[in-house]
């Protein structure tokens, strides 16, 4: 049997109505010990190294790329480039988790190993979907609700409708405040 969490009190105690720092779903203390705290923070490490490793390997884009980008979405969604430009974008308007949920859902759908499946759902409304988490995406009540059933038994195809909903969000949305960024005028330049 398992140990109970033993609230962690080197900080002090959050204003009312605010959640603290490490808050998760299995964690109500939000202390810094809790091993499924613990886990998700290896997983983001190994993610920020992964993403430093990519990003050393990555050519410039070329001004014909950069050009198409701003004719399509599609595009620049399918270049590695155009989505790292475009990550940095969304990131100075703090939005950056809609390109990451888009992303991870696109892994999920590349997914075939049943566990490995059913860990990444479970990560991926963790991350982004739960409304607990600090990288909650906005998505309606009826495309929630699907997810939350959908939890029982997860599928690589489980998220699709929250993220073509989240897709259409950056197309219609950001993206064309991207276009007039000078994250892209940078790039035509």
């Amino acid at each position: 049997m398992r140990k109970r969490q033993q609230p962690h009190i080197d900080a002090p105690p959050p204003a009312p109505g605010q959640l603290r720092p490490n808050t998760c779903c299995l964690c109500w203390c939000g202390c810094c010990k809790c091993p499924w705290n613990e886990d998700r923070v290896e997983r983001a490490e190994r993610q920020t190294k992964m993403d430093s490793i990519e990003a050393t390997e990555e050519q410039p884009p070329t001004l014909e790329e950069v050009l198409s980008w701003s004719r399509s979405f599609e595009k620049m969604m399918r270049s590695p480039e155009g989505r790292n430009v475009f990550r940095e974008f969304l990131r100075s308007e703090y939005s950056e988790e809609n390109l990451l949920f888009w992303l991870a859902c696109e892994g999920l759908k590349k997914e075939t190993n049943r566990t490995a499946i059913n860990e990444k759902a479970r990560i991926i409304y963790e991350d982004y979907v739960s409304i607990l988490s600090p990288k909650e995406v906005s998505l309606d009540s009826r495309v929630r609700e699907g997810i939350n059933q959908s939890l029982a038994e997860p599928s690589s195809e489980m998220y699709e409708e929250a993220q073509l909903q989240i897709y259409t969000l950056m197309h219609r949305d950001s993206f064309p405040r991207f276009l007039n960024s000078p994250f892209y005028r940078e790039l035509v330049d």
